[in-house]
């Protein structure tokens, strides 16, 4: 074979095997619902898996899941999945307005437009 070719890498496999192979989160998360380390994950966090460690760490403060998403450089998808177990878990908890439900909600892009016309 060529010497040349190139090694995958394992940031391919890794949000794969973060989330157990699974891409739907066990709950419904909207981009800008609110995440917080309860005092149960504070406890627990040395004792964490790397990305749980990560998010549980980050939410101390107040962080959306879009954030996680960012801060973490993981897809959005991935993220929902590994937030919802950690609530499921009770090491986060989600403050959300509103279930999402797959529209887009009127209000909020009516808001996002305005401000964004303010800039």
């Amino acid at each position: 074979m060529n010497g040349d070719a190139v090694e995958p890498s394992g940031e391919l496999v890794r949000p794969y095997t973060a989330t157990r192979g699974r891409a739907r989160p066990s709950r419904l998360l909207a981009l800008e619902a609110m995440v917080t380390t309860t005092p149960f994950g504070r406890a627990r966090l040395p004792a964490l898996l790397l990305e749980q460690k990560s998010i549980v760490a980050m939410c101390v403060q107040p962080q959306s899941v879009i954030e996680i998403a960012a801060a973490l450089r993981l897809p959005v998808g991935v993220v929902r999945v590994l937030v919802a177990d950690a609530a499921a878990d009770r090491l986060v908890d989600i403050s959300q307005l509103t279930m999402p439900t797959g529209a887009p909600e009127l209000a909020l892009l009516d808001r996002v437009l305005t401000n964004l016309r303010r800039l």
